[in-house]
Parts: structure tokens; sequence; C-alpha cells
């Protein structure tokens, strides 16, 4: 696990998202400088989906290659493929799709999680086979990816993929990918990347906006453990990013955000 979050804030959910979007870009093609191939999990949510809009949107998306950019996602709504709360289907929407369409990306980089209309599955099946997904795109010995970069949205409660405070899945050790009951927020069924599999990442970025999320935020960076906010153990193996509106950031203390940007 890496050392202390860095806490980066920006002016409000509009250039938060831009400034992932940017970074999300710079990072991709430095990754691909050095080794060719990179490894991205995506994440749902308002910010989320804005992040991918504006890479969609942004003139230097022609620096990456695409057909090497691997497509992962943290969590998964278990609802029918097409349906429009899956994550899947926004990420499309607003950027998969017109890559593909453009020749860019292949189909075959899009690691969706298995939905809920595949004949006779259940959450903990998809989950078994996204975890197969998995490993076969790891090196030999580990069970995920060597992921570049996992963005994480959060919620109100400090959830992170679809890992809710006191849930069972948050006490596994042993798979990378569960299937989830009960979710609080809806729908109750999901498919979600365990704790292990988020902090193998080499850099895991909380991305967060809005005031109703500012006193988890708080928590979580003041040594709240993951049980109670599991947004405190979004952590990578080499960096751990948060990158916060002023909203969201509000109630930090300075020495926890040094960097407030316009």
């Amino acid at each position: 696990m890496s050392a202390t979050p860095e806490v980066i804030v920006h002016r409000d959910p509009e250039v938060l998202a831009q400034a992932v979007a940017a970074r999300l870009i710079t990072r991709v093609v430095d990754v691909q400088t050095l080794r060719g191939a990179a490894h991205v999990v995506l994440t749902g949510g308002t910010v989320g989906i804005k992040t991918l809009a504006a890479v969609a949107a942004s003139p230097a998306r022609a620096a990456v290659d695409w057909s090497r950019v691997h497509l992962w996602w943290g969590d998964e709504r278990f609802l029918p493929s097409g349906h429009p709360d899956r994550n899947e289907t926004q990420a499309r929407a607003a950027l998969l799709d017109a890559l593909v369409a453009e020749g860019l990306l292949p189909t075959a980089n899009i690691h969706a999680m298995p939905a809920a209309d595949t004949v006779g599955i259940t959450p903990e099946e998809s989950a078994e086979r996204y975890a197969a997904t998995l490993a076969d795109h790891a090196r030999a010995g580990a069970d995920v990816p060597a992921f570049d970069v996992l963005l994480l949205g959060m919620g109100p409660d400090g959830h992170i993929a679809s890992l809710f405070p006191g849930h069972p899945a948050l006490y596994e050790e042993q798979r990378s990918v569960v299937g989830v009951h009960g979710s609080p927020k809806p729908p109750p069924l999901r498919v979600s990347l365990t704790l292990p599999a988020i902090q193998a990442a080499a850099e895991v970025w909380v991305v967060a906006a809005g005031s109703e999320k500012a006193k988890v935020t708080h928590l979580a960076l003041s040594g709240a453990g993951p049980v109670q906010i599991p947004a405190s153990g979004a952590r990578g193996r080499g960096r751990s990013l948060w990158l916060l509106d002023r909203a969201s950031a509000s109630e930090l203390p300075k020495e926890l955000a040094p960097y407030w940007l316009s």
C-alpha cells in the first residue's frame, strides 16, 4: 500500500472532470511510451462519466494508441446488457463506442463484467467469470493485470466500487471479484472488485465532487478504517490520488489538502 494519499482540489465538478481527463490521457501516453500496453479501470457515477466524455472531446486523445489500451471496470450493476444504469452502457455512450466506430479501439479490449441477461448467470458466476478474464491478462502468479490507473468514484457513505460500509465483501482477502447482494444503493445485486484487487493497481485515483461527500472525505483521509469507510482503503501500490472539487474538500484541513487549483 502506498504512502499518504495526495489530494488535489479543483474548482467545481466540470473543471474536475476536465482535469481528470487530461491527467488520464497523459498517464496512458506515459505508460505506453515505457511499456506499450496500458490497463485502465473505469468507474461510473456522474463525474466518472463526465471524465470519459471529456476524454472524447479532447484533441489530446489522438496521442493515445487505443489499440494498446485495455479497459476494465471496478464494479457493475447486475442488470441486462445495454441497460442505461450499467456502468458499461454509460461508458460506451460517453467514449468507447466512438473509439470503436473510428477503428481506434478493438472491441476485444473492452472487458465488461458479464450481464444479468447471460443465460443462467448469478452475480457470483459473473464475478467468477470476470476474475478468470482478469487472471488471463495478468502476469504469472498474479490474479489481476498490472492496472496502470484504477479510477474510483465515492458515495456519500464512503463506498467505492460496490464495497459498502460493513458489507461482507470488505473482508474478502482471496478473491479478486465478488458478487454483492443487498446493496443499500439500488440495484441490490452488483459485481465488484475487492480491496486486494484495487490495491494491486499501480495508481488508484478517487474522484469525488459535492458537499454531501465532504464529511466522509475527511473521515477517509483522517485514519478511518475501510470497514467503516471503504474509501480509506483506496490505495495504489505506487500512488494514491484524491481528485476533488472544492465542495467535497470543504471539511479537509490544509495539511491534508495543500493543492487547491482553479
